[in-house]
């Protein structure tokens, strides 16, 4: 194939990379060195005001911080979820392996919205969960903290962002030979041994991928802090939200996608630089 001809093939993918995402991009770091009148008027004054005003107060970095500790918490029950059941079904199950597949696939199918009102139901005050607390006697008052908290708020996520992780913990799993497991059994390593000297070194870069979906992915969000954490809980996405719309302070907004956008490209790397050394260690 000529160089040209290459190009030509290459050209509508770089076009929509260029109208999508370079430009958007540019366009949020260019707003983020302006500011705003009192009015909510953007002033094509170029000056760091909005970084200093995000970088002095203690609500900016305070959501930051509680948002990527957060992230850091629904990544972890993501991935403690996801081991068992890929494991299951990549060395148990034979007969139902693809059904048992297709239902993790199956909340895809499913709206993003629909699934936070479902734990809305299950969690609110005279919602499944506590109606059956109070049926069996373990507690005799609905539980307050179940919804409108973070604990909420991290349980949607990690309900919503579980098959993100399962699908490439189960990819790797499947990738791993199973006379390798067989032989290690054979020379007297129990299913422990074999498992933390065999199978979890093996699949690691599917963990670490996997664990890397839900961080981002959580970071990101904002419906489940909205519907599930309600006013008392704010993350990135709510605030990030917040200047765009109630208060018009766009450019204080885009410092924060900034640095989100910085933030989540470290964690992008670093991912990848594990997933490749492990990958090669393994290989």
């Amino acid at each position: 194939m000529k160089p040209l001809q290459k190009y030509l093939l290459l050209a509508p993918l770089g076009i929509w990379l260029l109208l999508f995402m370079v430009l958007p991009y540019a366009f949020v770091l260019v707003q983020s060195f302006l500011e705003t009148d009192m009015f909510g008027h953007v002033l094509y004054h170029f000056n760091l005001n909005a970084y200093q005003k995000v970088l002095s107060s203690e609500v900016y970095y305070r959501t930051l911080l509680h948002t990527f500790v957060s992230s850091i918490i629904v990544a972890f029950i993501c991935i403690l979820v996801s081991m068992p059941l890929a494991y299951f079904i990549a060395f148990k199950a034979t007969r139902y392996k693809a059904l048992l597949y297709a239902l993790i696939v199956l909340p895809f199918w499913m709206s993003y919205i629909v699934k936070a009102y479902a734990w809305k139901i299950i969690l609110g005050q005279s919602g499944i969960l506590n109606s059956f607390l109070m049926y069996v006697g373990i507690i005799d008052d609905p539980v307050q903290f179940f919804l409108y908290s973070d604990f909420a708020t991290i349980i949607c996520l990690a309900y919503i962002l579980t098959p993100f992780v399962a699908i490439p913990i189960y990819s790797a799993f499947e990738q791993i030979p199973k006379p390798l497991i067989e032989a290690s059994m054979d020379l007297g390593a129990s299913k422990w041994t074999s498992f933390w000297n065999l199978i979890w070194p093996l699949s690691l870069p599917g963990i670490v991928s996997g664990g890397t979906f839900a961080l981002v992915l959580s970071m990101g969000d904002f419906l489940s802090a909205s519907l599930m954490g309600g006013p008392n809980t704010l993350m990135v996405g709510n605030l990030v939200t917040s200047l765009f719309g109630t208060s018009n302070d766009r450019p204080v907004g885009s410092v924060i996608g900034v640095i989100m956008f910085f933030w989540i490209l470290l964690l992008l790397i670093g991912s990848s630089r594990v997933e490749k050394k492990y990958s090669t260690y393994t290989s």
